[in-house]
């Protein structure tokens, strides 16, 4: 999709741009594939703030989207491509030859009309989700599962894409858009193609409103808080930090403090995002 520039008539639309939605085709989402969503505005049962910057926002509706694709062997046919408020990608409707519906990521180059599959036979297609060991070494692939039948989990976003770099095993070895290198099981699942909306990134929100309307409120520095908020605050005037580093408002080290577990994926792990060659 393109991207739209707006006429500066106050100075936050100056810089501000949006998608011009050039690649969506149906307007209205479908009633049988949408659920409410209840906001909690980073609370937990006690009502105390567990999460910061979340709370209001416009009121969005879930489109339940369909990351298994488990209905094999049966083509689907797209209905028309949908923006998705939940997601940075955007949504496609497919109905299915049983008449099933269903939404699933958009991926680039699929239009109104084209058809869809699922399952080892699938061909190697834009939109067609198969096996990691059906896919061919350097295809593009998205949505891919990370333990079988579960659904897709990594490479969801728009605009992103994971390479199928080797097969060795009982294990793939995908290129992920980090750079990471990482292992997965042949038996999971992964859609060919990249996801569209690649435009997604270069959008400028120009204002403060726009992304409150999204329901992320303000950051507030630690230094202007009061001692009790946080470990920067008070003082006179601009005072420093006062202890040996910076931070967090629960006073942990903000700054290299290692907070990761070993887990037992981490031996799937080949190389690690920002590794030196």
């Amino acid at each position: 999709m393109g991207i739209k520039k707006y006429t500066a008539y106050t100075p936050s639309r100056r810089n501000m741009t949006g998608s011009d939605f050039s690649e969506i085709t149906k307007k209205t989402p479908e009633k049988s594939l949408v659920e409410s969503v209840k906001k909690n505005a980073g609370r937990n049962n006690q009502g105390k703030i567990t999460v910061r910057h979340h709370g209001g926002g416009n009121r969005r509706k879930y489109r339940l989207v369909d990351f298994r694709r488990i209905k094999d062997g049966i083509p689907a046919k797209v209905i028309g491509i949908e923006y998705d408020p939940n997601r940075t990608a955007n949504i496609a409707l497919i109905c299915y030859a049983d008449g099933e519906k269903s939404y699933i990521l958009a991926p680039q180059g699929l239009t109104d009309g084209m058809t869809v599959m699922n399952g080892e036979k699938a061909e190697i297609r834009v939109g067609n989700c198969l096996p990691l060991s059906a896919i061919p070494v350097g295809t593009q692939v998205h949505n891919i599962e990370l333990k079988p039948g579960k659904g897709g989990q990594m490479v969801r976003s728009a605009g992103t894409s994971a390479q199928l770099m080797a097969k060795e095993g009982k294990y793939a070895t995908l290129r992920l858009p980090s750079g990471e290198m990482r292992m997965v099981p042949l038996e999971c699942r992964a859609t060919i193609g990249v996801i569209g909306n690649i435009d997604h990134n270069l959008i400028n929100y120009g204002k403060a409103g726009r992304k409150r309307h999204m329901g992320i409120r303000p950051t507030v520095r630690g230094s202007v808080m009061n001692p009790n908020d946080h470990p920067h605050g008070g003082g006179e005037g601009k005072a420093p930090i006062g202890r040996p580093g910076p931070s967090t408002p629960w006073g942990k080290p903000a700054l290299g403090y290692k907070t990761r577990k070993k887990k037992a994926s981490d031996k799937l792990i080949v190389r690690r995002r920002g590794a030196k060659k």
